[in-house]
C-alpha cells in the first residue's frame, strides 16, 4: 500500500512540475511576443506614411504583421525587402528604404491578385514566393492555401532555383510540424508565409490591446 502511495506522490509532483515549467514557458513566451510586437510599433508611422503614398492605407495592419515575421523589428532591413529590389540580400541602406522597397513590391502583388480574382492571401504568399505564384494560383481554383503553396514550392519554385530531387530543410515551428513533421523545400520559399503573416496579424492585435 505504500508502494502504491509513494507512486501517486511522484506521479502528482511530476505532473506539477511540468504544469510548472509549461506556465513558466507560456509566460516567456507571451513576454518576448510582447517585446517583439513593441518593437515592430516602432516602425508604424513610417508605415503609416509609406502605404499611403501606394494607396495601401488600407493594409497597414498587414504590412506591421509582414515587419514582425521578416525581421520582428530588430534589423536595417525590417522587410527583408533587399533582395526584390536589387538581386541579394543586405543592400538596402536604412529601413526607411526597406519599408518603401516592401510595400512598393506589395502593393503590386496585390494588385495583381485582385486584378486576376485570387484573394489577399495569395499576394501575401507572393510577397514571399514572387509573383508568378498568382498565376498559379488562379489556375489552380483561386484561392491561397499552404497545401496549394506547398505544391508549388516543390514543384515549381524550387526545381527554378535548382533543386531538382525535393531536397527540404528542418523547419521547426509549431505548423509546421503539425503539417508535415516541419521541414521547408530548399530553395522554394517559405509556403507557411501568409499563415505566419496571419497569425502574427492576429498576436499583434491581442498584444497592442493590452496594457502594459
Amino acid at each position: 500500500m505504500k508502494f502504491f502511495k509513494a507512486i501517486g506522490h511522484i506521479l502528482f509532483y511530476g505532473l506539477m512540475l511540468i504544469l510548472i515549467a509549461a506556465i513558466g514557458f507560456g509566460g516567456y513566451q507571451a513576454y518576448k511576443t510582447n517585446q517583439r510586437v513593441h518593437d515592430v510599433e516602432h516602425w508604424e508611422s513610417t508605415v503609416k506614411e509609406v502605404t499611403a503614398e501606394y494607396n495601401l492605407s488600407a493594409y497597414n495592419d498587414i504590412v506591421m504583421a509582414i515587419i514582425l515575421t521578416e525581421s520582428k523589428g530588430e534589423h536595417l532591413d525590417v522587410m527583408q525587402s533587399s533582395e526584390s529590389q536589387y538581386g541579394t540580400t543586405d543592400l538596402v541602406t536604412s529601413s526607411r528604404e526597406s519599408i518603401e522597397i516592401g510595400v512598393k513590391h506589395l502593393s503590386e502583388v496585390l494588385k495583381e491578385a485582385q486584378d486576376k480574382g485570387t484573394d489577399i492571401w495569395t499576394g501575401v504568399q507572393a510577397y514571399n514566393f514572387g509573383s508568378n505564384y498568382i498565376e498559379y494560383v488562379r489556375k489552380n481554383g483561386g484561392i491561397h492555401s499552404v497545401e496549394l503553396a506547398e505544391k508549388y514550392s516543390r514543384d515549381v519554385l524550387a526545381p527554378l532555383l535548382g533543386n531538382n530531387f525535393g531536397q527540404t530543410y528542418r523547419y521547426l515551428k509549431p505548423r509546421a510540424i503539425a503539417h508535415n513533421g516541419g521541414y521547408l523545400y530548399k530553395d522554394g520559399g517559405n509556403f507557411f508565409y501568409a499563415e505566419t503573416v496571419e497569425w502574427n496579424l492576429r498576436m499583434m492585435k491581442i498584444f497592442q490591446d493590452l496594457p502594459f
